[in-house]
């Protein structure tokens, strides 16, 4: 009776291991890229809405400083459409400038970097969606500022559309770029100023395509060469940029 007993008794017990054995498995199992894209981006998006004022800063910033070209120029039309695009761009690249220090810095303080790093979860990945939240709390509102800031400088509509287009395709560019050189300047002292000598030489082309995308429209001429350029550049943002920022980030926290 007690060896009939004991049979089911071992055959719970091998059930139970088997079990936990695959509980465990399950725990062990990295997350998928995906799902730490989307995970690190709502968090990130949460902690946004939480502190807005910084983000506020910024929007101002790019209104007040676009908004000053012309009053220190004069009035003049003509001079003022010649010098939009890149008074535009240049602002703009500033602007989100003040905020990449914020990619990184807040998690960094907290110890929530370090969680990341040995969840399990693709690094890259985290990177990424961190970086896809700040396109959408820095990038999306400053293109859709810019016509506001396109009508000071009596740009067409047409070179309006452009320039949206334009910072849609080119502000994820930058802050791909941001998120390398907040990696890189990590925990330095003067990470600020060092984040902006990093960033703002790589920023020229962008500039450059962004710029003249605009100029073309305003002179009536087809926009297709730079926005595409501005897209390829998008594409390679996209790829290469959150391994180098993580890789970045491993480096900075050894």
């Amino acid at each position: 009776m007690s060896g009939a007993r004991g049979e089911p008794s071992d055959a719970r017990g091998e059930r139970a291991g088997a079990r936990a054995e695959r509980a465990s498995a399950a725990r062990a199992e990295p997350v998928s890229a995906l799902g730490a894209i989307g995970w690190a981006c709502r968090r990130d998006l949460l902690l946004t809405a939480h502190g807005k004022s910084e983000l506020a800063l910024v929007f101002v910033f790019f209104v007040l400083v676009t908004s000053l070209f012309p009053l220190g120029v004069g009035p003049e039309p003509a001079l003022l459409r010649a010098i939009a695009p890149g008074i535009v761009w240049v602002c703009a690249l500033l602007s989100a400038l003040l905020s990449f220090g914020r990619l990184f810095g807040s998690d960094h303080a907290d110890g929530t970097l370090e969680q990341m790093i040995v969840s399990g979860a693709p690094l890259a990945a985290l990177v990424a969606g961190k970086m896809v939240a700040h396109v959408l709390v820095i990038g999306v509102p400053l293109a859709m500022l810019t016509p506001l800031i396109a009508l000071q400088f009596g740009l067409s509509a047409g070179a309006m559309i452009v320039a949206v287009a334009a910072l849609l395709l080119g502000t994820p560019i930058l802050v791909g770029l941001g998120a390398i050189g907040a990696a890189l300047t990590l925990g330095v002292r003067g990470g600020a100023a060092l984040l902006a000598l990093l960033v703002l030489p790589l920023a020229i082309p962008v500039l450059i395509f962004g710029a003249g995308a605009v100029d073309a429209a305003e002179a009536g001429m087809s926009a297709g060469a730079h926005l595409s350029l501005l897209g390829a550049g998008l594409i390679a943002a996209a790829i290469g940029c959150p391994f180098a920022a993580a890789a970045a980030l491993r480096i900075a926290l050894d």
